[in-house]
């Protein structure tokens, strides 16, 4: 008989216990571009998110030779995908997220003028996430800091062939680090 105790009983008196975290038990609670910029999110423009994603971090790896052997330390830490952080929008009848978007990279850089507030964010510049158990109460709560709209993906529309499907597009942020905030 195995020493370890890990059977299907188990598993199961577990997974009564901790349960699941789900696919939909997330939320993007507010974008705020700081004090640089006018842009601002509302509550109704991030209702229609369809996807975004909890970022991760990583502890750099530094080795150490000593005597022909290798020895692992921890170094600094990189915020994985901090250069793009992707959000899918369902695209409102008015486009006026779309529209959002665009004034927010307007205000980084116009390209009419060549001017803008393309410096680095503010701290006030900020991505506030919550994850959510099955009464969608916070089980936990994160910040994404110095936050900066990079990318504004297209609409892409198909007058010929369209059957009435929800229009989509992507806006892709960029910010500094990340901060677990609550519980």
């Amino acid at each position: 008989m195995p020493d370890v105790k890990q059977t299907i009983t188990d598993f199961y008196r577990v997974a009564q216990e901790r349960d699941f975290q789900r696919d939909f038990q997330f939320r993007v609670l507010n974008i705020q571009g700081g004090d640089t910029t006018t842009a601002s999110f509302t509550e109704d423009d991030l209702v229609y998110i369809r996807t975004a994603v909890l970022p991760g971090k990583t502890i750099q790896n530094k080795p150490v030779p000593y005597m022909g052997l290798r020895f692992n330390v921890p170094g600094s830490v990189t915020y994985d995908g901090s250069d793009a952080w992707t959000v899918s929008f369902y695209c409102d009848q008015a486009s006026t997220i779309r529209q959002t978007f665009e004034k927010y990279m307007l205000d980084i850089f116009d390209d009419e003028t060549s001017t803008g507030n393309y410096n680095a964010p503010k701290t006030t510049a900020v991505i506030d996430l919550v994850q959510l158990n099955t009464q969608l109460e916070a089980v936990a709560n994160y910040q994404l800091v110095g936050v900066y709209a990079s990318k504004l993906g297209p609409i892409n529309y198909s007058p010929a062939e369209g059957t009435g499907d929800t229009m989509k597009f992507d806006a892709t942020l960029a910010y500094q680090y990340w901060r677990r905030t609550a519980p």
